[in-house]
């Protein structure tokens, strides 16, 4: 068999790449015509059809389902081309293993480096594929997620990130927020309007909650306590609800964000302010990250990064326990709904479980499922506890059988202070990325929350809360860009999809 020279090869292997690349060119072009006249055609008939969706809707799902058409028949063209650029290398390799340093190559070596070409280009046409798809996939996802997610109010008027933020469990309702500019506040759910706020600490406020009957609520700081204070508000007048909905992005007017940025004085400086705690807890030596409630209301817990957690009562501020085994930092701490557990985190990568409900002793399990920091664990209404690390991924567990989680959910960023809603057990995860997404208890993504320049957070996101007594604003995010966002979730919608 004659041997061609590799000049001549390399002539010819130009020569088809051109003419490939012109009848590219030609089915392109072709394709593009006839793309247009059938995205005509369909246009056309969509008057006649039978359907309960909006013609908007019909229509952008047609644009959407064509994109993808012209996607894959591009693929599909590029499939051809490296088809017969494969069978070009593989006839290069056999005229080349003929004479190699004098030797013939042998069969086995020959089949594996014409494997190892075809498995690159077998890659490169993976990556292409995905590439070309994923903004398709996106741009639908996003559509979703504005029609069941949608931003109510915005809270605007602390001067320094928003931490942490809770919503009282007794009337009158209203949103709490605990902030990193030494102070708390108190705001009207349906107004966005600052009702009042509590300046005794010396320190970041990290975070707050509400006792479940009585109007008080307890924060934590960096000044190394923890305060329980009372608080009297006077609901204002409901307004009209603006829907933000029926707005682009540039009619959307947030310019207000900035008003309270730098050493300025903000909206809650202009409200009613406490400056002295009703009770203050002072027995740790760092700063306390966390408190919360325990069942009832007549006990408090702390967390610090003093490695420790407090057990205190509430009407003399003794102190009951204190809850060592922690290698590290704590994080968070959440208590129960209903029965007197405890659940701490660290940044030891372990979350304790401690039981007070014998009062004669208490006992305390440790978990080791995540590689990094716990940032949360947060109890349901049922019997799971799921936690969130700063190892980008979310665990849910039984309390019955704790030894391993019954679902992971992996994300890429960090997840920070997760909530669970009680009624629909709907996981909102915020994360450092600006993100927020919604997960079930299977791990099964939902949706995730609209943001754009112009909307929705725009520095890392600190907490979640959910707010489901209230039917229209029934999710509550804040971060460090100084604001919370109430969100309308459309539960039913959600549910349905997925």
């Amino acid at each position: 068999m004659p041997v061609e020279s590799g000049s001549s090869a390399a002539a010819r292997h130009t020569k088809q790449k051109r003419k490939s690349h012109s009848l590219s060119i030609r089915r392109s072009n072709s394709t593009d015509q006839d793309q247009r006249t059938v995205t005509g055609m369909q246009r056309d008939m969509l008057d006649g059809q039978d359907s309960k969706l909006p013609l908007s809707l019909r229509s952008n799902l047609l644009d959407l389902f064509g994109q993808i058409e012209r996607e894959f028949e591009n693929l599909y063209i590029e499939n051809l081309e490296l088809r017969r650029e494969i069978d070009t290398l593989n006839e290069r390799l056999v005229s080349e293993g003929q004479t190699i340093d004098g030797g013939e190559l042998s069969k086995g070596a020959l089949k594996a480096k014409a494997s190892h070409s075809t498995s690159q280009l077998s890659q490169k046409l993976m990556t292409t594929y995905k590439a070309s798809t994923s903004k398709i996939v996106s741009s639908f996802k996003a559509t979703t997620s504005r029609a069941v997610c949608q931003i109510l109010r915005e809270y605007v008027g602390h001067r320094d990130g928003i931490w942490d933020l809770a919503v009282t469990r007794s009337s009158p309702v209203v949103l709490g927020t605990a902030s990193a500019d030494h102070s708390a506040a108190l705001w009207s759910i349906e107004t966005g309007k600052c009702l009042l706020r509590y300046a005794g600490h010396a320190g970041s406020v990290n975070s707050i909650k509400f006792h479940p009957t009585e109007q008080m609520a307890l924060t934590a700081s960096g000044d190394q306590t923890a305060h329980i204070w009372r608080y009297m508000v006077q609901l204002p007048v409901i307004p009209p609800l603006a829907d933000f909905s029926a707005l682009c992005d540039d009619e959307l007017d947030f310019s207000d964000r900035e008003d309270c940025d730098g050493d300025g004085e903000g909206p809650c400086s202009e409200v009613p302010t406490i400056r002295v705690a009703t009770t203050t807890l002072k027995s740790h030596q760092g700063v306390v990250i966390a408190a919360d409630w325990l069942v009832g209301g007549k006990q408090v817990v702390t967390a610090s990064w003093d490695r420790a957690a407090n057990l205190y009562e509430v009407e003399t501020s003794e102190l009951v326990h204190t809850l060592t085994g922690h290698d590290q930092e704590l994080t968070h701490c959440c208590t129960h709904p209903s029965q007197r557990l405890v659940v701490t985190s660290s940044r030891d990568t372990t979350f304790r479980l401690w039981d007070f409900r014998d009062p004669s002793i208490h006992s305390v399990n440790v978990f080791q499922g995540h590689t990094d920091t716990v940032t949360s664990a947060v109890f349901t209404v049922g019997d799971n506890v799921v936690s969130g690390s700063d190892d980008r991924t979310v665990k849910v567990w039984d309390l019955k059988n704790m030894r391993s989680p019954i679902a992971t959910i992996r994300t890429d960023s960090a997840v920070n202070r997760i909530s669970v809603s009680a009624n629909q057990r709907i996981i909102a995860l915020p994360h450092d990325n600006r993100q927020v997404r919604l997960f079930d208890m299977t791990g099964v993504r939902l949706a995730r929350l609209p943001r754009s320049n112009r909307q929705g957070h725009r520095r890392m996101v600190c907490c979640s809360v959910w707010n489901e007594e209230n039917a229209s604003c029934n999710l509550f995010t804040c971060g460090f860009d100084r604001q919370a966002i109430g969100w309308n979730i459309n539960i039913p919608a959600l549910l349905q999809e997925k």
